[in-house]
């Protein structure tokens, strides 16, 4: 993937040029059609999505939970918790995202912390562990 397309994702838009080499060289863009289903709950998570394009709709016991559009990352409840997936996604339009697998997102987490904050933050409030908190 083009480094330079980073700049305009929320997640990664504090990055350096360094950082987002980084990002790029351990990450896909992936483009699919409305009605892919990306994530399924109860499922072994493997990877971690930002949104470049597109929306998804996610649900949770088959309950809109919310839509998620250009920017939007989901995926990494599951896998900072090394847990199963805890809702489905389904692409509403084409979308085109940034996939990561669990390894190279794990590497990312631990090299870049101020982007791993952010993520635990995610973490904390949508994962329902936290529902009490």
């Amino acid at each position: 993937m083009d480094p330079n397309d980073l700049k305009t994702v929320p997640l990664f838009a504090g990055l350096s040029k360094k950082e987002r080499n980084y990002v790029a060289r351990h990450a896909d863009v992936v483009d699919l059609p409305a009605g892919n289903r990306l994530v399924d709950q109860g499922a072994f998570a493997h990877e971690f999505f930002v949104l470049l394009e597109g929306s998804v709709e996610v649900t949770q016991d088959g309950k809109h939970l919310t839509t998620l559009g250009p920017g939007d990352f989901f995926g990494e409840v599951a896998l900072v918790e090394r847990d199963r997936r805890t809702a489905s996604v389904v692409a509403s339009t084409q979308i085109s995202a940034i996939v990561m697998h669990q390894r190279d997102f794990d590497g990312m987490r631990r090299d870049l912390p101020h982007v791993a904050e952010t993520i635990h933050a995610a973490v904390h409030e949508r994962s329902p562990r936290h529902a009490e908190d």
